[in-house]
């Protein structure tokens, strides 16, 4: 019978090492889902209405 290359903990131990770094090859695209920079209000900075306070004092 021939002796095996790999015991049988070394076998489990690279699956394990082999199944975590696929779930961080694809968590990692997925933790910038959402961002996109800092806020900055609409339109030219000149005409900029924000922040307002509310109810407005009319």
């Amino acid at each position: 019978m021939a002796e095996s290359a790999f015991t049988g903990r070394q076998i489990r131990m690279t699956r394990y090492l082999l199944g975590f770094l696929a779930l961080v090859l694809l968590a990692l695209p997925l933790s910038a889902c959402g961002k996109k920079g800092s806020p900055h209000p609409p339109g030219p900075s000149e005409r900029v209405i924000y922040p307002r306070t509310y109810p407005p004092n009319d």
